[in-house]
């Protein structure tokens, strides 16, 4: 992990920042052109500060969230590895209702699988294997992403850096569990595919393998990135292992379907207007 340039001074700040953001919808110019020195580990400090300022407000942390997965994403954000993010209690919502876009900024939405753990992953030296015995079902899901921190700059007119996406909680906002919870072994999720379908047209297509070749990947990645923190993934979180499609842009009154072929459909219909205020 990369040297800390930020004090420690900065970080409470820092998380009342992006809290506010996603208060108001006033969407905060990126933390990189601040601080252009900002590394990784800054990063992670940042939003281990806004994870806990959620947790005293009352939050309950329910698992985490990976992204940055496919080669492709890694190459356009220049990272060599995925990042991850903290999933609270009131970021899931039920499949087959209504979801109110004044929860959020400047939502996307996104396919993936989500483990559910019934047992602890803790260690240096995981494995997929361990994963699979670690997991109790494998399941469709659906992420809502969220930029508290600007997607391009108005200032710069540069996309944000990975150390921006990281700081926003690797841009974690929502998910949707549906379709069919599956024990590891009863499938080779390699080849779970997914149609992402809004307004009755499909807008993305993928298949999970896409996610680091094998979706447990990225939770094995996780635990071991976790391990010199002295933390890990705890049994009865639930962890999204990555996307396999690119995200899709919301708007009011949107009906999303999620269809997973023989793991199942599910739908969300997406209401009312979101919080950005002063254009993306």
């Amino acid at each position: 992990m990369t040297e800390r340039k930020i004090p420690d001074a900065e970080l409470s700040s820092l998380a009342a920042e992006l809290q506010s953001a996603e208060d108001t919808g006033i969407q905060l110019a990126p933390f990189s052109e601040r601080f252009p020195g900002m590394t990784l580990s800054d990063a992670y400090a940042v939003q281990r500060a806004w994870v806990e300022h959620k947790v005293n407000a009352g939050a309950m942390i329910r698992g985490h969230k990976i992204g940055l997965t496919s080669r492709a994403m890694q190459l356009s954000s220049q990272i060599d590895e995925p990042d991850y993010g903290t999933l609270t209690a009131d970021m899931f919502f039920e499949p087959n209702g209504d979801i109110p876009l004044s929860r959020f900024v400047a939502p996307k939405v996104e396919v993936e699988l989500a483990f559910l753990l019934k047992s602890d992953l803790e260690g240096p030296d995981l494995t997929v294997f361990d994963v699979l015995r670690a997991t109790e079902y494998v399941t469709p899901a659906a992420e809502i992403i969220d930029a508290r921190i600007q997607r391009v700059s108005k200032v710069s007119g540069k996309p944000r850096r990975v150390t921006d996406t990281i700081s926003d909680n690797a841009a974690n906002a929502g998910i949707i569990l549906g379709g069919r919870a599956m024990r590891p072994d009863d499938l080779d999720m390699r080849w779970a595919a997914a149609l992402c379908i809004r307004n009755g047209s499909v807008e993305e297509t993928g298949v999970a393998a896409g996610v680091l070749g094998h979706p447990a990947s990225g939770i094995a990645w996780l635990a071991r990135r976790l391990s010199p923190h002295g933390e890990g993934l705890k049994a009865g979180q639930t962890v999204l292992a990555g996307s396999f499609t690119r995200p899709v842009d919301i708007a009011s009154g949107d009906t999303f379907t999620f269809d997973y072929g023989p793991l199942g459909v599910f739908t969300c219909r997406f209401t009312g207007e979101a919080r950005l205020q002063n254009g993306a």
